[in-house]
């Protein structure tokens, strides 16, 4: 079937009950189709699906940032090398069967193994363990505070001993009915432990362009365009019939400059390619300004952001004179690699090349495709661009990509008083050292990081006037659409 007829079908599924079916577009690739939900997810309508499919352990929350979803509650030893994890009452799997200790725990050691200490924050699979029918324990090798947010991405738990996932049998609030070519029909869970969700379905429809997935959401094919960005964010707003869903502090669309090596080792030129760029054209030009500004520190959206530390701006004498003072080669062209990822990636690299000329940096961009960026370019090259959300921890983006001993460590970056503020603000018995490290770590990482974070885009949703109660916190929070119904 293709997308046209799933289109023309969608728009005729209204129900004529209940909540109604929430037609959805979301982003991505066909030749990308994953629906192992412990895989790497390069779709973010697969993500979507999986989320609404499988709960993790805990999800992203207002007030505290950390909420309850398969999980009911968590509690540490007191140095915070043990926590445990007691499952939600009457969690239970699509087909009906319980949700049992060992179904976590064989999920979890399988997302360890799979994703690495990045995706599941223990030293090895063995240090996941039950502890009765309805608790899951984590052995920690050092102290961890941050736990119960590290948990909210990925952590899905499936019945012990899958390894099929096309009938997709999760514990979250909505069944999978139907998948072909990654569209998918989502149906309610009324046995799902949590608050009964409001719609009777949700139809998931890939979309391969920002372009597409915009038309369709203004043409009333789908009632919600997940994700869209900006450009359609601005051309949707005033227009009748539809609402724009800003979730503020959602996306960094950052440049990694590698640290241990290379043309960019020296502080200096990191430095100054920071004040090389135009940080208010970018949030203007690239986020149609539907963002702010940032300040080379990842994580804006945390209560512990430090604001006191001076907002960088563009000063292209001092880029000048800091490259000289570097003995930079101001007559070389050096590669700046980005892909097609992001909303608004590729347009940010070819405007932040075009402002480094003026400092006398000669940058060309190279655009990847995606399997070739990540086999290749990640982890590897000098420069390029990086996709990061849910930016409401500046000590996540610290342990998971900025010390030395991270599989992520995007920008090379081995700075041994980085590591020990980390690890201090990992094992803060109180909030005052945990704000004490974590603006130490923030200003370590504004002095001498690896990030060029230029601006924090807000996540764009396009959706029709009759979808209520969307979710506006950033990342993986825009997926939980359970509350949401339709007029």
């Amino acid at each position: 079937m293709g997308l046209g007829a799933l289109l023309a079908l969608a728009a005729c599924s209204k129900d004529s009950s209940g909540g109604g079916t929430l037609r959805v577009g979301a982003l991505g690739r066909v030749s990308k189709l994953e629906q192992d939900p412990h895989a790497n997810i390069p779709n973010d309508s697969d993500f979507l699906i999986i989320s609404l499919v499988y709960d993790a352990l805990t999800v992203p929350g207002a007030d505290p940032n950390v909420a309850a979803r398969l999980a009911s509650s968590w509690e540490s030893n007191p140095d915070r090398t043990r926590w445990t994890f007691t499952l939600a009452d009457e969690a239970r799997f699509h087909d009906g069967s319980p949700v049992t200790a060992d179904d976590v725990v064989w999920s979890l050691r399988r997302l360890r193994e799979i994703g690495g200490e990045s995706k599941m924050p223990v030293a090895k699979p063995e240090d996941i363990a039950a502890d009765g029918a309805n608790k899951v324990v984590l052995s920690l090798a050092a102290p961890n505070t941050q736990i119960p947010l590290l948990t909210r991405l990925m952590t899905f738990t499936v019945k012990q001993g899958t390894t099929d996932f096309t009938r997709a049998i999760g514990t979250g609030p909505f069944k999978l009915e139907s998948y072909r070519q990654g569209n998918a029909r989502l149906v309610r869970n009324d046995d799902w432990h949590g608050p009964a969700p409001k719609l009777d379905a949700i139809e998931v429809t890939l979309f391969e362009s920002v372009d597409a997935l915009s038309n369709a959401v203004i043409g009333g094919q789908i009632d919600l365009a997940s994700n869209v960005g900006a450009i359609a964010g601005r051309t949707a707003e005033g227009r009748g019939g539809l609402q724009v869903v800003r979730r503020p502090n959602d996306t960094a669309l950052s440049l990694a400059m590698r640290t241990a090596d290379g043309p960019f080792a020296d502080a200096r030129v990191r430095e100054a390619l920071r004040l090389a760029v135009d940080r208010d054209a970018l949030v203007t030009q690239v986020y149609s300004g539907y963002g702010e500004v940032s300040n080379d520190i990842m994580g804006t959206g945390d209560p512990r952001y430090d604001k006191t530390i001076p907002q960088r701006k563009r000063d292209l004498d001092r880029a000048r004179a800091l490259l000289a003072q570097a003995g930079f080669d101001t007559g070389r062209t050096y590669e700046l690699v980005t892909k097609a990822e992001a909303p608004g990636e590729v347009e940010s690299a070819k405007l932040i090349a075009a402002q480094a000329r003026e400092a006398g940096m000669q940058l060309e961009v190279v655009v990847q495709e995606s399997n070739t960026f990540y086999d290749r370019t990640w982890l590897n090259a000098p420069l390029y661009t990086v996709s990061w959300g849910t930016n409401d921890s500046t000590l996540f983006y610290a342990s998971k990509l900025m010390v030395s001993s991270s599989g992520r460590n995007e920008t090379a970056f081995r700075d041994p008083e980085f590591d020990a503020e980390t690890a201090a603000a990992l094992a803060a018995g109180n909030d005052a050292d945990l704000t004490a490290a974590c603006k130490a770590l923030q200003r370590i990482q504004y002095d001498r990081g690896g990030y060029l974070v230029w601006g924090m885009g807000d996540g764009i949703d396009v959706a029709s006037a009759r979808v209520r109660d969307l979710p506006t916190l950033g990342g993986f929070g825009r997926m939980q659409l359970e509350r949401t119904w339709l007029a």
